[in-house]
């Protein structure tokens, strides 16, 4: 066993390299922490994919973990692939995604990787075929590939009311999963990453993702996304269960890129469509229904504007705030709170963010309850809808934010 401890941008790097691997084409990843129950089937659908698909290049498969403690390393080096293996992890005590991912960022450059691709390790959908998708586009000229899945109309739904509205309208790029969690990338990206200097502990914990696509698109790289027919299966949980860290990693992600992109955010209009590969919706599968509970949400959105009060005050200006505090005070039975006013809610809060009107972990935790609010609100609106229908819904929220966004301007206008 290649046993080796490194010093890799100033914290240990554990990596254990059994076929000495020194060159790779395609490197596939599958950050980890404690997966020992999932990764071994992850291992195999990747090592297929690489068998069956890319069988004249050389590939490795990386699993980067966080030292986890349920044997996740044994359960990956002990599936036996024809594809080569490394395990590669951080130290006792370093979590996060983003710093799995920085250390994937460094070995795949080491390696001279052309292409690169990460899925999750707790996926119970993938399939070879996933394999193929996301990695296809990078040896024609993509810099970066993002997936689209069948999902649930209640599954994703930071996805659906934050990351993908808000991106579009921002930068001007439909990717409609643009914190999928499975991406492919090209080498070139992988030491963009690397190198970047707008790393923060945000970023090494749930921000990485968003980042990745933000950092994609604004330094114009060829972007486009990969259809993966089947629904993404995981481990599914309810919108408000274990929200707040995810949440407040991508949150702060997303408005600290807003400050650093703010020149070229100024300068879009409109968005455009990504192009989509391997697109067909005739052989997709049905994803597994998620359980919500509107009456949960609601009370959580109640009890948070009662607690954030002065937070809202503070950081919205009179006219949201005012239409905010109506909706307060409707019913369960007959709140809204619709996409034009939510729209200029994440918009204020952006700009209150920058001007750090109040504290900036504050302003993201008092967030949570308003976009509740906003998930039960279109949890009621979309009922009995079909996927097409609730597909057409979250475009023409997305619409909204676009039209919308001459309130940001105005707005950064006066400040």
């Amino acid at each position: 066993m290649n046993l080796e401890r490194r010093e890799i941008f100033g914290a240990g790097w554990i990596e254990e390299n059994p076929r000495d691997v020194k060159k790779a084409d395609l490197v596939v990843g599958i950050p980890s922490y404690n997966e020992a129950d999932c990764i071994s089937n992850v291992t195999q659908q990747a090592a297929a994919g690489l068998q069956t698909y890319f069988r004249d290049l050389r590939s490795v498969l990386i699993n980067c973990d966080n030292c986890s403690t349920d044997r996740t390393r044994d359960a990956f080096l002990s599936v036996e692939t024809p594809v080569a293996k490394i395990y590669i992890s951080t130290p006792k005590g370093v979590r996060g995604k983003g710093s799995n991912f920085r250390n994937l960022f460094q070995k795949a450059v080491e390696l001279d990787a052309k292409a690169i691709v990460v899925v999750d390790a707790d996926l119970l959908s993938i399939t070879p075929e996933w394999i193929k998708n996301l990695a296809e586009p990078l040896f024609n000229e993509y810099g970066y590939v993002v997936p689209i899945y069948v999902r649930d109309k209640y599954d994703g739904t930071i996805t659906n009311h934050i990351a993908y509205p808000l991106t579009r309208a921002l930068y001007g790029r439909r990717i409609r999963q643009p914190i999928a969690g499975d991406f492919g990338f090209s080498g070139e990206m992988a030491r963009i990453y690397m190198e970047s200097e707008l790393w923060d502990e945000m970023v090494c914990l749930f921000g990485i993702d968003i980042w990745m696509t933000t950092l994609a698109i604004n330094t114009n790289r060829a972007i486009c996304q990969a259809f993966l027919a089947g629904p993404k299966t995981h481990r599914a949980r309810e919108p408000a269960a274990g929200l707040d860290p995810m949440f407040k990693d991508i949150l702060s992600t997303m408005f600290r890129l807003m400050i650093h992109f703010e020149d070229c955010w100024r300068n879009v209009r409109w968005s455009k469509p990504t192009p989509i590969f391997g697109l067909d919706a005739a052989g997709a599968e049905v994803p597994p229904s998620v359980q919500v509970h509107e009456e949960r949400l609601y009370d959580s959105f109640a009890e948070g504007f009662r607690r954030f009060l002065p937070i809202y005050e503070n950081a919205l200006s009179p006219e949201v705030f005012l239409k905010l505090k109506e909706i307060n005070g409707i019913p369960y039975e007959q709140y809204e709170l619709p996409p034009a006013l939510w729209a200029k809610i994440l918009y204020e809060f952006a700009l209150a963010y920058s001007e750090r009107t109040a504290p900036r972990d504050d302003l993201i935790e008092s967030l949570i309850p308003l976009y509740l609010g906003r998930t039960g609100s279109y949890v009621r609106a979309t009922k009995g809808m079909d996927m097409r229908g609730v597909e057409e819904y979250i475009e023409e929220q997305c619409l909204v934010f676009e039209e919308t966004k001459n309130f940001l301007m105005e707005r950064c206008q006066k400040v």
